[in-house]
């Protein structure tokens, strides 16, 4: 079954936690200078997919597996290197141009099978000194992207203070305890955008199964990567509008165009959903109860269908 257009709106909120600290700042929350909006960056959305994947992927039936090839304690140039010599054992030392590039795509449609997250969201394989350094089949298009993350309203960030009753060096016995900081945002609404391309798709592999775990991923963003900093961290809706086509079985062609291209554009679409903040004196807001829910969508599906469009709520906030 080949994969249609996305174009999704992912609402998730936190209370009292840091939802992406910058390294740059300290491990502040990220913000915008210009607005004081605060920012999760795409790689951390990548980051939470990536683990949901790893713990509850489908069992693999077919040539694609659901290996996670950019996590923690992984030396890339290795995996890549398996894959190397898994997808052309018979590869000499010194091959020809031609048969580099066939090594090269060889070598890449191998690493798209194994590994979940290349073939969601691409990536960079030509970080060693082998045959993909160079190639064309080096870099990825991966079929799933994100924007940033970004909040409704200005955020607020504090600096708690903690102890412990513990030191850490030997020096330091007398003390008894030391002191440390942590940052949090006491409340935000964030909103982050993803899109799904059937070309890229087409690509590296990315099937139903796999559209169907992300979109798992995207309900449960947050509830299986919990820690102290983001405790509380709730996916609040999510819209995935899906373009089906206006020309169905009679010209099957142009449909499948339409299905790829998109039938509206992604902008036209999430404006008429959404939040929007309840009306009251305060500056920033202090939970989600300020915020209700926008979706001039409701009850007028038909005319999305007339356009192209289906609107699936995987996440609905008045459901």
């Amino acid at each position: 079954m080949p994969i249609n257009r996305h174009d999704i709106l992912v609402y998730f909120d936190v209370t009292n936690g840091n939802p992406n600290g910058d390294p740059d700042a300290g491990n502040l929350p990220r913000t915008e200078p210009n607005t004081g909006k605060g920012l999760v960056s795409d790689v951390c959305l990548k980051r939470k997919v990536r683990n949901f994947a790893a713990q509850f992927a489908p069992p693999a039936t077919g040539e694609n597996k659901f290996g996670i090839l950019v996590q923690q304690g992984k030396i890339l140039n290795n995996e890549i290197k398996t894959g190397i010599d898994t997808a052309t054992p018979g590869l000499g030392k010194n091959p020809k141009p031609a048969e580099k590039t066939k090594a090269a795509e060889a070598a890449m449609k191998w690493l798209c099978k194994a590994f979940y997250d290349v073939r969601t969201f691409g990536g960079v394989l030509s970080t060693g000194e082998d045959v993909m350094k160079g190639s064309a089949y080096g870099q990825v298009r991966g079929p799933v992207q994100f924007t940033f993350g970004m909040s409704l309203d200005q955020i607020r960030t504090q600096e708690i203070t903690v102890t412990r009753c513990a030191v850490t060096k030997e020096e330091d016995a007398a003390k008894e305890r030391t002191m440390g900081n942590k940052h949090i945002v006491p409340y935000g609404l964030y909103c982050a955008k993803a899109y799904i391309s059937p070309m890229f798709a087409d690509r590296t592999g990315f099937d139903q199964v796999d559209l169907d775990l992300f979109f798992d991923a995207l309900k449960h963003l947050f509830r299986d990567d919990a820690s102290a900093a983001r405790a509380e961290m709730c996916v609040r809706a999510v819209y995935d509008f899906e373009h089906v086509g206006t020309q169905g079985e009679k010209n099957a062609a142009q449909n499948r165009r339409e299905q790829q291209l998109g039938c509206e554009h992604a902008h036209k679409l999430f404006a008429k959903v959404g939040f929007k903040r309840k009306p009251g004196e305060r500056t920033f807001p202090a939970g989600f109860d300020d915020y209700e829910p926008l979706d001039e969508w409701r009850g007028k599906e038909d005319g999305l269908l007339k356009k192209g469009v289906k609107l699936n709520r995987l996440v609905d906030p008045q459901g």
